[in-house]
């Protein structure tokens, strides 16, 4: 039988998945490395297992112990699965912005969990990180693991995440992209590649309101301020960020993070967090930069699964202004209105195929709705169902109309939203048919129509 000893065992080994969709033929390739796929879903399992066997092996931490840590979640789970292998308990200080599926995933490992607020100095007794160490001072005997100055934390991702992507690649790829948190991922990983391959450009990826982007280029930390994405950023300077590692850092907003994690969901099925999306926007830009022939590695740190209800959730992005509300858009009359070409071409159930063709030619329009004798829409002839039937000998050009037409689907009425409209849109090989009132059919729309209306001024300075 092959099996691992432990869960511990199956830490790393995580794939590199080529990204299809967010990309366009004339950019660069980007490869992520999915390490939201380890045991407790993220990167911290590679940290946590690496510092806390050592701390296990040297006697500092015994069976039966006590871990403390300051944590945003993740670490905390790497560390409640190693623990719980190992037979030692947790407590754990958290910040109040993190998501509620976070604190609750440490508690059902058996963890005890703190919660502090954000909105405070790092240096404050208040703040999660004074909290975790007020803990580990007033209990003799426990382990402080210490993630933001504990120099192991470069070493672990130094040997096991940089020699991992350097063996799956071979090297061959021009820039490393990864969010910085503690900084431990891109100093250790992003000092590994950078020993194999100088050439390797590391990027870093900072949430705006973080202190890490002026540090790197004025040598001086910003003020901070608060911001949603969970897991990246720092309001202070931290012993495991190795500035020197870095070529470059750039930053993201928390919309752009949240909206590029919900696309690579999406269009990539790749189910992971915020703070993997920050790293994708920023992979994107760089893919158009650098153009074809260039090849991108970005971390995904995290998974999705702890953000169902934060970005995931369509409710708490309209509430936090990160989306408008489909009814901010305007109704489907108001998609059709903005149409530069509103002229609509039916074809009757009675007349030629021949006839419809001709129309179709005339026009260059691949669809035409069927009406009856009272201008009703009772079907559509679909071009691609035309040409089926004619290839296959079901039909003739002589042949009336309604031997090849399909029955009518997605319909919708002007008054509907643009939300409504996205949902038919959204099904494979529909066009929308706008009827006016019940039955009679007064303009089609397509996928680039409804782009266009949402390109427009107006409505892309309401998306903001």
């Amino acid at each position: 039988m092959k099996a691992q000893n432990t869960i511990l065992e199956a830490i790393g080994h995580t794939p590199l998945v080529k990204l299809r969709r967010l990309v366009g033929p004339d950019d660069a390739e980007i490869y992520a490395k999915c390490e939201y796929l380890n045991p407790s879903g993220s990167v911290k399992d590679r940290m946590a297992r690496y510092i806390l066997d050592r701390a296990l092996e040297s006697g500092e931490l015994r069976e039966g112990g006590l871990i403390v840590e300051n944590t945003s979640g993740n670490t905390g789970a790497a560390v409640a699965l190693w623990a719980a292998v190992n037979g030692i308990r947790c407590i754990f200080t958290i910040p109040d912005k993190m998501s509620q599926e976070k604190i609750d995933t440490l508690k059902g490992m058996g963890a005890e969990v703190v919660v502090c607020p954000t909105n405070v100095p790092a240096d404050s007794p208040q703040s999660y990180y004074e909290t975790a160490k007020r803990i580990h001072r007033e209990t003799p005997g426990s382990y402080y693991i210490n993630q933001y100055h504990n120099k192991m934390n470069i070493e672990a991702h130094y040997h096991m995440t940089g020699a991992e992507i350097w063996q799956q690649t071979q090297g061959e790829f021009d820039v490393y992209v990864a969010g910085l948190g503690t900084g431990g991922t891109m100093s250790g990983s992003g000092k590994y590649l950078k020993e194999k391959k100088p050439s390797i450009r590391n990027v870093g990826v900072d949430p705006i309101g973080s202190v890490y982007k002026a540090l790197f280029e004025t040598g001086k930390p910003s003020e901070p301020h608060v911001y949603k994405v969970e897991g990246i950023g720092e309001d202070m300077i931290c012993g495991a960020m190795d500035m020197t590692v870095l070529d470059e850092i750039r930053q993201v907003d928390d919309r752009q993070s949240f909206l590029a994690a919900r696309r690579i969901a999406r269009e990539e099925g790749l189910f992971a967090g915020g703070s993997s999306g920050s790293a994708v926007h920023v992979a994107v830009e760089l893919a158009r930069e650098l153009g074809k022939g260039k090849r991108i590695v970005v971390m995904l740190p995290d998974g999705g699964k702890s953000y169902i209800s934060k970005f995931y959730s369509d409710e708490w992005m309209y509430d936090n202004g990160f989306m408008v509300r489909p009814e901010g858009l305007g109704t489907v009359g108001d998609v059709l209105a903005h149409k530069s070409d509103k002229r609509l071409f039916t074809a009757t159930r009675d007349e030629t195929l021949a006839d419809a063709i001709a129309r179709m030619r005339e026009h260059d329009v691949s669809q035409l709705p069927v009406v009856n004798a009272a201008a009703e829409a009772v079907g559509m002839l679909h071009e691609t169902d035309l040409l089926d039937a004619l290839l296959e000998g079901r039909a003739s050009k002589g042949d009336k109309v309604e031997r090849v037409a399909q029955g009518l689907r997605g319909t919708i009425g002007a008054d509907a939203t643009v939300a409504d409209l996205r949902a038919i849109l959204g099904q494979k090989g529909l066009v929308a048919v706008v009827l006016d009132g019940v039955k009679k059919p007064i303009g089609l729309l397509t996928r680039i129509d409804l782009i266009e209306y949402l390109s427009r001024g107006d409505a892309t300075e309401a998306q903001r």
